[in-house]
């Protein structure tokens, strides 16, 4: 019989991140599981000919406190559900954090969102949820976010 403990949703704040931890928390109820939110980001580094320009301390800590206090409401959002749920927050490219996180909470599922991206929005913004259905070593829920219109 299919079960799952835990569940890992990597979240941007986007509309389709919650659409993803809306299933989740759907999902976890009926499962009895627990849910980990995770929100993974890269310091801003802009490369040069001549050398490249790293992000300074106070960006970093700024990203890092917003991104906390969104991981915070995101669990206040869903408080009165009777989950366990508990908020993570890394440092690093998105895809790899996610595998990371997953192996070291023992993850029996991932929900993420995708955006649905083609074209050049793709090319230069990549797909995190990509990558993870790519390379993930647990089953990956992916949960479309509304289209962008062409």
């Amino acid at each position: 019989m299919l079960t799952f403990k835990t569940i890992l949703v990597p979240t941007d704040f986007t509309e389709t991140s919650n659409r993803a931890l809306n299933y989740a928390v759907e999902l976890a109820a009926r499962f009895h599981a627990s849910i980990a939110l995770l929100h993974a980001f890269e310091i801003p580094v802009f490369g040069f000919p001549d050398g490249a320009l790293i992000a300074p301390a106070d960006i970093a800590t700024r990203i890092s406190v917003a991104a906390q206090e969104a991981l915070t409401n995101a669990l206040e959002t869903h408080k009165g559900r009777g989950i366990k749920m508990t908020s993570l927050l890394c440092e690093g490219v998105v895809w790899e954090e996610v595998n990371r996180v997953a192996a070291e909470i023992d993850a029996d599922l991932i929900v993420i969102g995708t955006h649905g991206r083609r074209g050049l929005a793709r090319a230069i913004l990549g797909s995190s949820a990509e990558n993870v259905i790519r390379t993930a070593t647990v089953p990956v829920l992916t949960i479309h976010g509304p289209r962008e219109s062409a």
